[in-house]
């Protein structure tokens, strides 16, 4: 009886002459790495940061393959950040020694003010929640977009224009994945990556810009709080 023979590309790699393994996938194609390695490398591409909570098989793989993986970002001038306690790794744009600037996939996305306020709120919200053993921490778009404005500066009137961009900035940071969708459209969990976007060493200065930007000392920043984490996200073009 003749056995089935049936293509797998998550095989392990065949032997091409000479004994180096062969990872090819499509006609032409020197890739060297395998392809749950590629899917890996796109999704970092892709994606602001990956997580072994969305993407648990590529969790894996980055862990398994993190110095090659690694590799190929750096020979795109870009450096890989792996947060083993949060479980997140996201890229970022590296700079030289000299601090020279290489050319770049990426673009810097400036956070508006609102979604600057919610970014500190929210961060609040889940350290907060973690302390008092709380896993998941749920949010509600309505309490959002009404905490954001209690921050409305002493001398604005467009109360309808505030709530719009309110709106829009919960929408931004659900596309950003900051915020996860659940079952229910107007609730959303908090990513651990705002632990990682926001470490508590840098909110101070995050706090002081919002109060200078408000006229007013509207919010208490945490205990040891200095700096501000520069608020950009990055994404690739």
């Amino acid at each position: 009886m003749t056995d089935n023979v049936t293509d797998d590309v998550t095989a392990e790699p065949a032997e091409e002459q000479g004994g180096a393994p062969s990872f090819s996938l499509f006609e032409g194609d020197e890739g060297g790495l395998t392809v749950e390695q590629r899917r890996t490398l796109v999704l970092l591409l892709k994606h602001r940061y990956i997580s072994a909570a969305l993407q648990p098989a590529e969790w894996r793989t980055l862990l398994a393959s993190q110095s090659l993986l690694k590799s190929r970002l750096n020979d795109l001038f870009l450096d890989l950040h792996v947060d083993l306690h949060y479980e997140v790794a996201f890229k970022r744009q590296a700079v030289g020694e000299g601090g020279d600037r290489f050319p770049t996939l990426l673009h810097d996305v400036a956070y508006t003010r609102e979604e600057t306020i919610l970014l500190v709120l929210l961060r609040q919200r889940f350290r907060s929640e973690r302390a008092s053993g709380v896993d998941i921490v749920i949010v509600d778009r309505d309490n959002l977009v009404e905490n954001v404005a209690h921050f409305r500066p002493e001398h604005a009137t467009d109360r309808f224009g505030d709530a719009r961009r309110a709106a829009a900035a919960v929408d931004s940071l659900a596309k950003a994945r900051v915020l996860l969708k659940t079952s229910d459209p107007d609730r959303f969990r908090i990513s651990a990556v705002i632990e990682v976007l926001l470490p508590i060493e840098r909110l101070g200065e995050l706090w002081e810009w919002l109060v200078e930007q408000n006229g007013q000392e509207f919010l208490e920043p945490e205990p040891g709080s200095s700096e501000l984490a520069d608020p950009a996200l990055e994404a690739v073009s």
